[in-house]
């Protein structure tokens, strides 16, 4: 089994013995109960990895690691961002987990005409930070070394302007002609997925977005609900353009 992963500050980073304090030394210590010997990794989610071996375990939150090596994990090429309408109830948590868990590199919380869920004042920053810590913990539990980026929740115009300057844009819809998994992709640059709310996009979004560059894409038979449809088209897109070769 690979070893855990845990974040830290940038100066942990760093060959020698480091100390691993704070709310992840307490999840080290007193939830995995890790002990000497035993492998980790620690990272800043940015790309930088030190990996090494627990020499000592403390108290209820302080851990000493031996740290061997330090690897920079290069940018992602293509990247993938997936703009997520908002979903109903938890279930854009969800999205960001299995998004985070598949390889997504970047998810953008779009605020669509047709979704029943809207994000306002004081509600807004918690569910922001809600989907940003579920991100966090996600890569640390898939073992990545560099975490996918939650934006602010973008407008419909900010969309259109995120889908006019990637190299690939595409919009899920049940009605699209094309399929997905036939898409000529590029090899790199940036690579944008939209998917639409419980209530299907908005035929001026979809004007809007194809007016931006955006074709609409299907992924299959079946139409999938808004907190699975990101995640099932990140599996196609990292498949095909060489990502999980």
């Amino acid at each position: 089994m690979s070893a855990p992963v845990f974040l830290a500050d940038s100066g942990l980073l760093r060959p020698g013995p480091v100390v691993l304090d704070g709310p992840e030394g307490r999840h080290a210590v007193s939830v995995r109960r890790l002990r000497p010997g035993e492998e980790v990794v620690l990272t800043d989610g940015a790309g930088t990895g030190a990996y090494g071996s627990v020499t000592a375990a403390e108290g209820k939150d302080r851990l000493t690691v031996d740290v061997r090596e330090v690897r920079h994990e290069p940018e992602p090429r293509p990247s993938l961002t997936v703009v997520q309408a908002l979903p109903k109830g938890d279930r854009g948590e969800l999205a960001v987990e299995t998004m985070t868990e598949t390889g997504v590199d970047a998810v953008v919380p779009w605020a669509a005409s047709r979704a029943v869920t809207r994000w306002k004042g004081e509600r807004a920053a918690k569910a922001l930070a809600k989907w940003r810590n579920t991100a966090r913990e996600a890569g640390k539990q898939a073992r990545r070394l560099r975490f996918p980026e939650v934006t602010e929740l973008a407008s419909s115009r900010r969309v259109a302007e995120l889908l006019e300057s990637a190299d690939f844009a595409g919009v899920l819809h049940e009605e699209g002609s094309t399929p997905l998994a036939t898409a000529e992709l590029p090899v790199a640059g940036e690579i944008v997925l939209v998917v639409g709310p419980e209530g299907g996009v908005a035929p001026e979004e979809l004007e809007l977005f194809a007016e931006a560059g955006a074709a609409p894409f299907r992924l299959g038979p079946s139409v999938l609900r808004t907190s699975t449809a990101g995640t099932a088209a990140a599996a196609v897109v990292l498949a095909r353009c060489g990502r999980w070769s």
